[in-house]
């Protein structure tokens, strides 16, 4: 079984070391308690959105590119790799869109 909250932690956890920030830089940035961050980071803890975005931000990273990689990882555990994930429509969707747009 794949558990959310330890794929954030681990994308949360590779953020803060590719930044190079210590635990306790982020943590103190983003007021969150230094134990309770670590426990986020290894899985233990289940982080509130509120505490998702603080720590975002004291990573200077936007929340949406964070949870776009723990999807992506979690895809990989499923199974689903990129080539069962498209990231682009096909090209009779965008005709589709398109011709409603220019008859409006």
């Amino acid at each position: 079984m794949v558990l959310v909250r330890q794929e954030i932690g681990d994308v949360l956890r590779d953020f803060r070391l590719q930044k190079g920030r210590t635990l306790r830089q982020v943590a103190s940035k983003a007021s969150v308690a230094l134990g309770y961050l670590s426990e986020v980071e290894r899985g233990q803890k289940e982080a509130s959105s509120e505490i998702l975005a603080s720590v975002a931000d004291a990573l200077e990273t936007p929340i949406s590119v964070i949870m776009r990689e723990v999807g992506d990882r979690m895809a990989v555990i499923e199974g689903l790799g990129a080539s069962r994930i498209p990231d682009t429509l096909p090209d009779e969707l965008v005709a589709e869109f398109d011709g409603d747009l220019v008859s409006r």
